[in-house]
C-alpha cells in the first residue's frame, strides 16, 4: 500500500469517528507499523494542512476542526498524473515566460505538496526533465495580456503592427479570433476591419495594444479553420497550388514520420525515397523548410516552386564563392 493510499485510508478513519483514533487502530487497519503512521500524519500536516491533533489519553489522533470540516485537497493523484502537471507547468512557462507566473505559482505550490505527500520529490522532477524554448522569437512581452485578455473576453483590439516582410507601421482594428502558438511563436488570427479580410499577426510585432469596449464578433468556424488550415504555414489562405516534394532515403526516416498539412499526401517510392504533397498558399515557409533538409529535399512540382528554391540555393552558394 502506497503512501497515497494509505493517507486516503486515515483520513477516512478520522471522519468515521468523533473520538481520537488509537494509534492501534490505524495499525491494525492499515497493517503497517506505528513509524510509518506517524510519518503519514507528519506529512498529511506538514503538507497537506490537516489540522490533525494527538490525544495522549487515547493515544490517538483527531481532526481540531475549528474552521469547519477538514478535506483532503481536491487535486489528488498519483505519482504519474502529477508527473504530468508538471511537466505541463513547465511547458507552460516555456511557451510564455513570465506571462502566466503569478498565476501558475499557487498551481505550483500546490503540485509540488501533493508530490511530496505521495513520497516523490518535485525537485528530482526538476532535475530529471529540461524543456528547451529553440529558433523561437523573443516573447511577445507586453502584447500577450491585452492580447489574450481580448480574445478571451471577446472584445475588439486596436493595436500598431510592425510587419516583418515590408519592415513598415500600420494601424490595426480587429475582431480577435484565436491565439496561435506556432513552432515556438504566439500569433493572433483575427478579421482585421482595415483589410475587411481574416489575418494572422505576429504577436512579437504588435505594438501599442489597447483593448476596447466593443464586443468582437465571431467569425464562422468553418471559413476560419479553412483559412488557417487551408495551405502549409502559418500565413495560409486557402491554398493556390499544390507542391510535390521528394526526399532521400536518409531524410525519409524523418519526414515520412511528420506531419506538414492535415491534408498532406505522402507514398514511398520504388527506390526507398518518400514524396510527400502538401497544398500551399504563400511559399516563403514552405521554402525554408525545403531548404532546411538542404541536398535531402527535390521540389518536383510545380515548376515556378522548384525554380525559386534553386534561385535560393544559388544565391546561398554565392555566399562562399
Amino acid at each position: 500500500m502506497n503512501s497515497t493510499t494509505r493517507i486516503y485510508r486515515i483520513h477516512d478513519l478520522l471522519r468515521r469517528h468523533r473520538r481520537p483514533v488509537p494509534m492501534r487502530r490505524f495499525c491494525e487497519e492499515l497493517e503497517v507499523s506505528r513509524a510509518t503512521i506517524k510519518r503519514d500524519i507528519q506529512l498529511m500536516r506538514d503538507q497537506l494542512g490537516a489540522p490533525l491533533e494527538y490525544d495522549p489519553g487515547a493515544n490517538g489522533y483527531y481532526y481540531a476542526e475549528h474552521e469547519g470540516p477538514f478535506e483532503l485537497p481536491g487535486v489528488w493523484l498519483n505519482h504519474s498524473e502529477l508527473y504530468a502537471l508538471l511537466a505541463s507547468e513547465q511547458l507552460l512557462e516555456a511557451v510564455q515566460p513570465g506571462v502566466l507566473s503569478d498565476r501558475i505559482g499557487p498551481l505550483r505550490g500546490r503540485l509540488r505538496r501533493l508530490l511530496g505527500a505521495s513520497g516523490a520529490s518535485a525537485e528530482e522532477f526538476a532535475r530529471r526533465v529540461r524543456i528547451d524554448r529553440v529558433t523561437s522569437r523573443a516573447a511577445p512581452g507586453e502584447a500577450f495580456a491585452p492580447v489574450a485578455d481580448a480574445t478571451l473576453s471577446r472584445r475588439q483590439l486596436a493595436f500598431t503592427y510592425h510587419g516583418r516582410a515590408r519592415d513598415d507601421r500600420s494601424d490595426r482594428h480587429v475582431h480577435p479570433q484565436q491565439l496561435i502558438h506556432y513552432r515556438g511563436n504566439w500569433y493572433l488570427s483575427a478579421w482585421c476591419t482595415d483589410r475587411e479580410a481574416l489575418r494572422v499577426f505576429s504577436l512579437d510585432r504588435i505594438e501599442d495594444a489597447t483593448v476596447l469596449d466593443a464586443p468582437a464578433q465571431d467569425e464562422d468556424t468553418t471559413e476560419h479553420d479553412r483559412y488557417l488550415r487551408g495551405s502549409f504555414g502559418i500565413f495560409t489562405g486557402t491554398a493556390e497550388s499544390w507542391a510535390v516534394l521528394r526526399f532521400s532515403a536518409r531524410a525519409a526516416r524523418w519526414v515520412a514520420d511528420e506531419r506538414w498539412h492535415p491534408d498532406q499526401i505522402g507514398r514511398w517510392t520504388p527506390d526507398g525515397q518518400w514524396e510527400l504533397q502538401v497544398p500551399y498558399s504563400d511559399p516563403t515557409e514552405l521554402i525554408q523548410e525545403v531548404l532546411r533538409h538542404g541536398p535531402d529535399a527535390t521540389v518536383i512540382a510545380p515548376e515556378a516552386l522548384r525554380q525559386h528554391v534553386a534561385d535560393e540555393l544559388r544565391r546561398a552558394v554565392a555566399q562562399y564563392c
